[in-house]
């Protein structure tokens, strides 16, 4: 049994998920504050990798802030959104991207050589000018119109079909989940046949650019330096392990304590530790595997 300020002691590195770890429906996670005012003390570098891509690093550590938790830099901030940007940079210089979204998540896709457009708008005039459909963001638009649009654009095109945030559902109270944009591509591609691209957790891309840019600052690190701490096994637990990462699940999100081992055994992603929350004060850690 461990407490949490111990585990973190014993890498040199942490890497956080976002929602269900520092925070989740009703604000932040009591006492989070307090692991990033150690961790900054300690001057023990961190990073939240977070398949959001409903707004900007800037925008995503303004949100954190005015939560109260001012300690996070939107240098620190690793978004599903960036491999996104990065890819379209890379492979769609040219044309207009259509985008499902909201204006913020928009950010991601901006590029000099390139116009873009909110899925309402794509019809039958303009849809041979669209030379890419990228799935930003779940909420703040109409679904409904949304994925009837994007479902029909890639009948009439064979463009890159791109998904931010794989996500399948998110908690939207301690009972129940949400519809995420990753479900929505799942609807999308079984209705139409068409495979989208994804970014994010648990993909290995993710983990490899922010592994890079500890890299760049750190070039003595090895993976086994690293603690990756989440609360989705699918995602961050599945994704870590891949990637050569110890991993932490933590019971302040997706998974209720009472569900934790049921859930590892179904689904054969153990983590390297269970724990009750990211919190440093008085949380023990339950699993250590």
């Amino acid at each position: 049994m461990k407490d949490f300020k111990s585990l973190l002691s014993n890498y040199k590195v942490i890497f956080f998920d976002s929602y269900g770890v520092i925070r989740n429906y009703n604000g932040l996670i009591p006492g989070i504050r307090q692991t990033f005012e150690w961790l900054q003390n300690e001057s023990k570098p961190y990073y939240i990798i977070t398949n959001d891509a409903s707004r900007s690093p800037d925008l995503l550590a303004e949100k954190l802030h005015a939560n109260g938790l001012d300690l996070i830099k939107p240098s620190q901030i690793i978004s599903s959104g960036m491999l996104a940007k990065e890819f379209l940079d890379l492979k769609v210089k040219t044309g207009v991207v259509a985008y499902m979204g909201t204006p913020d998540s928009a950010h991601y896709i901006e590029h000099p050589g390139l116009e873009i457009i909110p899925i309402q708008e794509v019809n039958e005039k303009n849809s041979d000018q669209i030379t890419a459909l990228v799935l930003l963001d779940d909420e703040g638009f109409e679904w409904l119109d949304g994925i009837n649009k994007a479902v029909n654009l890639l009948r009439w095109r064979s463009i890159p079909a791109i998904v931010a945030n794989p996500d399948g559902a998110y908690p939207i109270s301690k009972q129940e989940v949400g519809i995420a944009i990753g479900g929505i591509s799942w609807m999308i591609e079984k209705i139409t046949g068409k495979k989208f691209i994804r970014f994010g957790k648990p993909d290995s891309q993710i983990f490899m650019f922010a592994w890079e840019m500890v890299k760049a600052q750190f070039p003595d690190i090895t993976k086994k330096d690293i603690l990756m701490v989440g609360d989705t096994l699918h995602t961050d637990i599945l994704g870590g392990n891949k990637f050569g990462l110890d991993t932490a699940l933590v019971l302040t999100g997706n998974i209720l304590p009472e569900d934790a081992e049921t859930r590892i055994i179904g689904s054969g992603i153990a983590p390297t530790y269970i724990c009750t929350s990211a919190v440093i004060d008085n949380q023990l850690s339950i699993y250590e595997g």
